[in-house]
């Protein structure tokens, strides 16, 4: 009793709000202070402290107090409680990876491999909800248990033609069709819309809720609208192409400068020639782009035999793959990688609104202090006070969205600092008068120069030579 009463005296204990953690204190200590290891897990234990007491640590202690008296000692530890897995959506029919369309040694690509349609029956499990699993306990130093938090579960996202069961742990095909992820992970099934032709006068604009196979040409002037996919077995030309999905197209785009191509995920073509395509993901593409504006959220990759990239703009959120860059001619050739296209547009934008917005500003001072001036001389007539009022009001609403523009082209330019991941390959020639952008830094292109690579490194975007 005597033993426990000196140690009192001399030793504190404190648990942390967690109680995790139960730290060993000197309140004093003197020259000739001393005790065992079993004297201090005993006085531990009188405190409460019952569960991954430090062994090492009192012996430690035992040992060599002094050099524990001017610090707090973590003599206890306890066992954090672990969360478990969280459920999951688990397809049970075969999704695949991407398919690839696979590239012969004279760079042809054949695309007819890579448009196998995702096919389900009516009636059939397509996918099931896997449940989350239970948390393991812990425990507090006082020995106290602490539960485990089980994982959070997933959702069922049903979307057209399927039906659940009633716990909603299973989903089904309503129809026979085409499986199709769309928007975030909603689960649907399309039927396939099929056009044996040109999609001309004779068809009229298409806007379909599923997949659109078109065994013809797109022509000038129409309009081909998705929520899954669009397979072309032709060319486009200066039509509008709009997907959720992803858009394949046997042979290219001759857009003429009118028209648009936009897809959620990716866009196949032989090649673009004076054509406007948007992609989420990717835009691949076996041949050439001339004097196109291109924009990918992922990758631009222009491969193949000739792998030609000539003028216009191409601008990718993360990578830029081209054979040739520009020509002898020099004509303005601009790649931009780095960010998201969309962002940049965003930024443009942003600024123009900016700008407007100041010059606007600036003439609804001017009129306020003509309208103040004659306030204060007290000859301001009760119209003109209403138009101050107005002016007022509308110079607050201004400058509070002057503020939040400019705190979103904040937002944007410091995204463009992050451009590490970000490059641009030409494998063969890359000529004078293309200009490459990697985030907000710009490097144009003087001289011919083969087999390079561009990233932005140590500040600057710098050329490298390709293995």
């Amino acid at each position: 009793m005597k033993e426990q009463l000196d140690l009192q005296q001399q030793l504190s204990v404190n648990v942390a709000p967690d109680q995790m953690t139960a730290l060993l204190q000197f309140i004093r200590c003197e020259e000739d202070f001393a005790c065992t290891a079993a004297e201090l897990e005993r006085f531990l234990r009188a405190c409460g402290i019952t569960y991954g007491i430090q062994y090492d640590l009192l012996h430690a202690i035992s040992n060599d107090p002094s050099s524990y008296s001017l610090q707090q000692t973590p003599i206890a530890k306890g066992l954090p409680p672990k969360t478990g897995k969280d459920g999951r959506i688990e397809l049970t029919i075969e999704s695949s990876a991407e398919p690839k369309p696979e590239q012969s040694d004279n760079g042809k690509v054949d695309y007819k491999e890579t448009s196998r349609l995702l096919n389900v029956q009516k009636g059939q499990l397509i996918a099931r909800r896997l449940p989350a699993t239970d948390g393991e306990p812990g425990k507090t130093v006082t020995g106290t248990e602490v539960p485990g938090r089980r994982g959070k579960e997933a959702r069922i996202k049903a979307g057209k033609n399927v039906v659940c069961n009633a716990d909603r742990t299973l989903v089904y095909a309503a129809i026979d069709g085409l499986f199709t992820i769309t928007g975030s992970d909603t689960i649907n099934v399309f039927p396939v819309y099929e056009v044996n032709g040109d999609v001309d006068y004779h068809t009229g604009h298409i806007d379909f809720v599923g997949t659109v196979v078109i065994r013809g040409n797109v022509l000038t002037g129409f309009r081909v609208k998705a929520a899954g996919d669009i397979r072309i077995v032709g060319g486009v030309e200066g039509a509008e192409l709009e997907t959720e999905g992803s858009i394949e197209i046997t042979g290219g785009i001759m857009g003429g400068g009118k028209g648009s191509v936009k897809a959620g995920h990716a866009v196949r073509c032989s090649f673009i020639q004076d054509g406007t395509v948007f992609a989420g993901e990717d835009v691949l593409v076996s041949q050439s782009i001339m004097h196109s504006q291109v924009r990918a959220g992922r990758h631009v990759v222009c491969g193949g035999a000739k792998g030609l990239l000539v003028g216009g703009v191409v601008q990718a959120g993360e990578t830029v793959q081209v054979r040739t860059a520009g020509n002898s001619m020099s004509t303005a050739t601009s790649i931009e990688v780095g960010v998201k296209p969309e962002l940049r547009e965003e930024l443009k934008e942003l600024r123009l609104a900016v700008k407007s917005k100041a010059e606007a500003l600036d003439k609804t001072d001017k009129a306020l202090a003509l309208l103040d001036q004659l306030a204060a001389a007290g000859t301001i007539a009760p119209d003109k006070l209403a138009l101050r009022i107005k002016l007022a009001a509308t110079k607050k609403q201004a400058v509070q969205e002057m503020d939040e523009a400019r705190e979103r082209i904040l937002d944007i330019e410091r995204s463009l600092e992050d451009s590490s991941s970000a490059k641009v390959e030409v494998r063969g020639t890359v000529f004078g008068g293309t200009k490459v952008m990697i985030g907000r830094y710009t490097r144009f292109i003087k001289e011919p120069t083969s087999r390079v690579q561009f990233r932005f490194l140590e500040g600057e975007i710098q050329m490298g030579s390709i293995v």
